[in-house]
């Protein structure tokens, strides 16, 4: 059985929080789901996003950020966008997250 690769990829730090509890709901759906925060610096994350990220870290999930203030800031795996690209080529699934 071949697991899907789902990455979402959040622009807008409103979509960033919906977005990290979304990878996780894939990730309890048996697929490996990653997020990537771009471009933007995000707030201090509350108790119940780093609590998220924690689980969806437990399933073999990640969070990932293109900024290096959120790697510092909120924990998120920092990476760059080469290494970006050659993590979508990975993925079976590729989806924007987010209107703005």
């Amino acid at each position: 059985m071949e697991y899907k690769k789902v990455c979402l990829m959040f622009r807008h730090e409103d979509y960033a929080t919906d977005g990290i509890r979304s990878a996780l709901g894939l990730a309890v759906e048996n697929m490996y789901a990653y997020g990537v925060v771009m471009d933007t610096e995000l707030p201090a994350m509350d108790e119940y996003a780093k609590e998220t990220i924690e689980m969806l870290r437990d399933m073999e999930g990640d969070i990932l950020t293109t900024v290096p203030a959120n790697v510092e800031k909120s924990d998120l795996t920092g990476i760059t966008i080469e290494e970006l690209g050659e993590k979508l080529r990975e993925m079976t699934h590729i989806i924007p997250y987010g209107i703005k």
